[in-house]
């Protein structure tokens, strides 16, 4: 098939009417999206709260165990008595 075939095979699908679609499916559609888009907005908002959730246990880990702080060297005694 070469390209002018292609056209002509195209046009006469563009210009055919398109098939009706059942009155029942609508309805449907219109459920099955809203329910899609309340299950896109829970996951949104638990992700929002996980997020959330991990940013307060990092700060309140952060500022009980200080991890800026260089731990105490444990390796050599300190000297005392010079």
């Amino acid at each position: 098939m070469n390209k002018p075939e292609r056209e002509a095979t195209v046009r006469q699908l563009m210009e055919r009417t398109p098939p009706q679609v059942p009155p029942e499916l609508y309805a449907d559609v219109l459920r099955r999206g809203g329910r899609m888009l309340r299950r896109r907005r829970a996951a949104r908002r638990l992700m929002w709260l996980l997020l959330w959730s991990a940013v307060v246990a990092f700060t309140v880990w952060a500022l009980m165990a200080h991890p800026w702080v260089e731990p105490p060297s444990e390796t050599t005694p300190p000297l005392t008595g010079w």
